[in-house]
């Protein structure tokens, strides 16, 4: 397992960080420990969570899978060897993460007590990487907004430097070691990155959606993750399982998320299902599995710092990490890319 730096910290991760949304919702607290024993053996160190997990949110499951993580370490010791990102969610009208049902915001106050909330459920005095899940100001998110932007909507957002004040504040006392962005934009990420040149924190990461049907990271992105080292720490690079194939046609096999939860619509727009087809029937041209495919693209981009995966299953987990061993060629980027000449992003 190879190791990359994480922004500019000297903090090494491993290419492929274990994402655990599903933990205490698709995944019982066993099957989490599982794969986390097996991904700590296969030699990842990153391990990637949020106060909201598990998915999908709910007031029910709100912060079961940072428990989860927390009894792992809890009983397994090895928390040295981890690095662990978490998440404070952004603006949320959702009335189950903060109290008395108040909006949640990204202010001082409610980072303080995120924060504190997640420290107790990992069981962990600090935090290695702590993210903004999503920004303050209201923007298209989780595809809503696909490629087009009309307006700009009444801003009323809490200011970057008043965030990143109490973030700086959270790293002298120590309770977390570095900050990272989540689902931002362009001029979101050199925001913040101006408001960091005053002596607050610089951030480190930002971590969005990246797959073989969603690149639009590559647009703007790409070359501020590239040139001010704040590299992607990518996202549903199966396209939360659509890219396996499984959902085509409009399948929905049991036990599946989307047969569940009903909640990606950002993976059924037009055009989607002939963009996985020509993938799939690329993978089957080159004698691939499409699963591994599809992992080591985004893996082998130079602006990942590190390739977050998820699976429900042991085996899932097992086909993923075979991913290490296929290197994409010149050969093979060529073909992918003729691919995304013609089906370019239709899962923004």
């Amino acid at each position: 397992m190879n190791k990359r730096e994480l922004g500019r910290t000297g903090i090494m991760v491993s290419e492929l960080c274990l994402g655990t949304m599903t933990f205490g919702q698709q995944n019982t607290q066993a099957e989490g420990h599982a794969q986390l024993d097996l991904a700590l053996e296969r030699g990842i160190n990153f391990i990637d969570t949020a106060e909201l997990y598990a998915i999908p949110p709910r007031a029910e499951t709100y912060g079961a899978t940072e428990t989860i993580i927390g009894n792992w370490l809890k009983a397994r010791g090895e928390r040295d060897k981890l690095v662990i990102a978490s998440k404070v969610v952004g603006r949320s009208s959702s009335p189950w993460y903060r109290p008395g049902g108040e909006q949640a915001r990204l202010t001082p106050r409610q980072i303080r007590y995120a924060l504190e909330g997640s420290l107790r459920r990992l069981g962990t005095d600090y935090i290695d990487l702590y993210q903004l899940h999503w920004p303050d100001r209201t923007i298209g998110l989780f595809g809503e907004g696909g490629t087009t932007f009309k307006d700009l909507p009444p801003d009323d957002s809490v200011p970057v430097e008043e965030t990143l004040s109490v973030l700086g504040d959270l790293v002298a006392e120590g309770k977390i070691r570095h900050v990272g962005l989540s689902n931002e934009t362009a001029w979101g990420v050199a925001s913040f990155l101006a408001a960091s040149k005053t002596g607050l924190p610089r951030v480190a990461s930002i971590q969005n959606a990246y797959n073989l049907i969603n690149r639009t990271f590559e647009i703007g992105l790409a070359e501020m993750a590239l040139r001010e080292r704040v590299g992607l720490l990518a996202y549903s690079p199966l396209a939360q399982g659509y890219l396996t194939g499984k959902y085509l046609d409009g399948a929905r096999p049991p036990g599946a998320r989307t047969t569940l939860f009903d909640r990606a619509q950002r993976y059924e727009k037009p055009g989607v299902d002939v963009a996985i087809r020509a993938y799939m029937d690329l993978a089957q041209q080159e004698g691939l599995n499409p699963v591994q495919l599809a992992i080591a693209f985004v893996t082998s981009r130079s602006f990942v710092t590190s390739n977050i995966i998820g699976a429900t299953s042991i085996e899932q987990l097992e086909t993923i990490l075979g991913s290490l061993d296929l290197a994409i060629t010149p050969e093979l980027e060529a073909k992918i890319n003729a691919i995304h000449q013609v089906h370019s992003n239709p899962a923004p």
